[in-house]
């Protein structure tokens, strides 16, 4: 049996018998006005922390769903694409599937905006997602690609970035490592299942969604997920896992590298009312322009004495120059 296999018998069982907390995450879900969540799906909440983010929402996107779970963000993305198969949401686990087809079921008798034909629920999986090249404009996922090897992990992104129309999005919700995770933990098939022992560093999660074609990656928001403690996971010190919502974007790659956004910003700090260093970027003198981390660092490295460089919130939510 592989760890896929291992993975899909895990979530038949959690499919079939709800379990309350799995991935313990760290808020409830998304309230909007109008929505009603039935406590069924809110019981399947199996993520990390969230891909519905309001503001990449507008204009009744498409949005393809990897990994349905409960439906809960299937139900979040239909309340902004309120249409017909606005929402696909694919799941190689026939349980999951029709446990996300009974909760959105639910969720149709409790909200009167919603009705079932905006989901479209599909068989399928993350290697070879249902749907045409360059169909969608969104691609969402939370807390399953972290369960892959990097070689699968590379093959999903990669068939994310196909089916995503020009400047489309991939919204991703993970556990990420603070260390790498040692491998006698890599190899329990059942911990790499609960998102436990799969996850990678913060760097070689960036890099692997640039290896993919991503030109731009924004880090929406970065906190404590879980630890694994040296008493029951056999380390020599506690190992904290971090919970990372990134939004990538599908646009070339500039030539001096990816634009990676983690709320850094800029601060122009002399005397004249703006600062332009002749590479695209002008600052007024004392407000903070947000910033890529590359154009931080060369900001940092060419005008030390005029611009102050802020250290990375990791809550960026727009705007700014690369």
């Amino acid at each position: 049996m592989s760890y896929l296999d291992t993975t899909a018998k895990f979530y038949t069982e959690v499919a079939e018998t709800p379990e309350v907390g799995l991935c313990c995450v760290q808020s409830n879900p998304l309230q909007l006005p109008g929505l009603k969540i039935p406590e069924q799906m809110q019981e399947m909440n199996y993520g990390c922390g969230t891909t519905v983010h309001a503001n990449e929402l507008a204009n009744a996107l498409t949005v393809l769903y990897v990994g349905v779970g409960g439906g809960l963000e299937a139900l979040q993305f239909a309340y902004f694409s309120r249409r017909p198969g606005a929402v696909i949401a694919v799941d190689p686990v026939a349980a999951m599937r029709e446990a996300a087809i009974r909760n959105l079921e639910l969720a149709a008798r409790e909200n009167d905006w919603f009705d079932v034909s905006f989901v479209d629920i599909r068989e399928g999986d993350a290697f070879s997602l249902p749907v045409p090249d360059a169909s969608v404009d969104v691609v969402a996922q939370n807390c399953l690609f972290n369960i892959f090897k990097p070689t699968d992990l590379h093959l999903a992104l990669g068939e994310a970035n196909r089916v995503l129309k020009p400047n489309g999005r991939l919204l991703m919700s993970d556990p990420i490592a603070t260390r790498p995770i040692p491998e006698h933990l890599q190899k329990d098939e059942r911990l790499r299942a609960m998102c436990l022992s799969g996850a990678l560093t913060y760097e070689e999660y960036i890099q692997h969604l640039v290896d993919a074609g991503f030109g731009q990656v924004e880090i929406r928001a970065r906190r404590p997920y879980r630890i694994l403690d040296r008493q029951n996971y056999g380390l020599k010190e506690h190992l904290l896992l971090e919970s990372l919502d990134s939004i990538a974007f599908k646009v070339a790659i500039p030539e001096d590298g990816a634009c990676i956004f983690t709320g850094k910003t800029a601060i122009y700090t002399e005397t004249e009312p703006f600062f332009d260093d002749r590479d695209g970027h002008i600052l007024q003198r004392g407000v903070p322009a947000a910033v890529c981390d590359k154009t931080a660092a060369k900001l940092a490295a060419l005008h030390p004495e005029k611009i102050l460089i802020t250290d990375s919130t990791w809550h960026y939510n727009g705007g700014g120059c690369c």
